[in-house]
């Protein structure tokens, strides 16, 4: 693995960085008290390229490979301040697009991938369940085939961009007594009869990001807006989650290398009893294990994205999602602690910060869960 950057590497982390300074970072604070999701912020995005970074060019993106993604979401997190786009780019870019771009048609991605891409339409994707959370082959949202129709019905739960979305990826199944091996993939049009989306969610941090139920009563739509083959699903579902897991966390390497770097000028700005806060121990201390955090969530997010085009990227993404979110928490516990009661305040935005990466060892799999994927990654019989 060779991690090297090349001259056109470099160049998309600085521009996606100075985007994020220049367009990102405006009415932090309102839109996330008010809870804002930003369609300005996420055309301009669009207009980046950003919303199509590795889906190719003949469908409106960038068409980057894994380990470039990586690191220009890296250098726009770097720039950003904005956490809630995060979660929303992820959701949309890695469990919207990529099953449409791996297992869709042709026709498919002439039809959604460029209105996806460019930002136009906004993705969401519908898995989860009220009964049915990190168990979600279990889920209760059933199909019936008529004819060349597929009708759904059931419930969708936490389902990141809901309120704002045109596009849903809807999973369901043909038979829950034969559990993964009935689950379907379908691609669903804002406007389609029979879905609907509840009011939004209202959440401990990523405010910006909005979340909601989907509702599906006799939803019915023609068969050709399955993704993949009849039974699919459980395959479809469990790729797109390996990119999910590598990749939606990106960002927070960024904001924790900017977080890190302003500790370190603060411990060195403040004083306190005569010295500054960087000579003691505990306080330096602190901002040496951020280094060591960051270090290797970087190596681990690098590795992770390599894989996809070299090996197994199963149990790389699960490590990567499951060190990043742990360390991006802890980084920003910490700066609370080395900034004292400014870091408390809203003015110094740490706090946000802190709010927003405790939401990341939840979505796109929690703790538990990568751990019990990595545990049987390694051979251990965990059923």
């Amino acid at each position: 693995m060779d991690f090297t950057w090349t001259p056109d590497q470099k160049e998309l982390y600085q521009q996606a960085g100075d985007f994020a300074r220049a367009k990102m970072n405006r009415n932090l604070i309102e839109e996330d008290q008010s809870a804002i999701f930003s369609l300005e912020k996420w055309r301009a995005c669009g207009q980046m390229g950003l919303l199509g970074l590795h889906i190719p060019e003949e469908y409106g993106g960038l068409g980057l490979d894994p380990i470039t993604c990586a690191y220009t979401l890296e250098g726009f997190g770097y720039g950003c301040k904005e956490n809630g786009i995060f979660l929303s780019m992820g959701a949309h870019l890695w469990a919207v697009e990529t099953p449409i771009l791996l297992y869709g048609n042709e026709d498919q991605k002439q039809k959604y991938l460029p209105k996806l891409s460019s930002g136009e339409w906004v993705g969401a994707h519908a898995i989860s369940e009220p009964e049915s959370g990190s168990d979600a082959m279990s889920m209760s949202t059933n199909v019936t085939i008529d004819g060349d129709f597929a009708i759904l019905n059931g419930r969708k739960t936490f389902v990141t961009n809901a309120p704002s979305a045109d596009l849903f990826i809807v999973f369901a199944t043909g038979s829950k007594k034969h559990g993964f091996a009935a689950i379907n993939c379908f691609v669903i049009e804002k406007g389609t009869p029979g879905l609907s989306v509840e009011t939004k969610t209202s959440k401990m941090g990523t405010r910006t990001s909005h979340m909601a139920d989907v509702i599906l009563e006799n939803c019915r739509i023609p068969l050709e807006n399955r993704i993949g083959k009849a039974n699919l699903g459980y395959q479809i579902f469990s790729r797109i989650m390996m990119w999910e897991r590598a990749l939606i966390l990106a960002p927070f390497i960024g904001t924790m290398q900017r977080q890190m770097e302003e500790c370190i000028a603060y411990a060195n700005q403040r004083q306190q009893f005569g010295k500054q806060l960087a000579a003691y121990q505990t306080i330096s201390s602190k901002i040496v294990e951020m280094q060591v955090r960051l270090e290797a969530a970087r190596m681990l997010l690098y590795k992770a994205a390599w894989s996809f085009e070299h090996a197994d990227p199963g149990m790389p993404s699960s490590i990567a999602k499951l060190w990043i979110s742990e360390s991006a928490v802890q980084t920003f516990l910490d700066a609370i602690q080395i900034f004292g009661g400014y870091g408390y305040t809203i003015d110094y935005e740490i706090e946000r910060n802190l709010r927003d990466a405790i939401g990341a060892k939840l979505y796109s799999g929690t703790t538990e869960m990568q751990k019990m994927l990595i545990a049987t990654h390694l051979g251990l019989k965990t059923k």
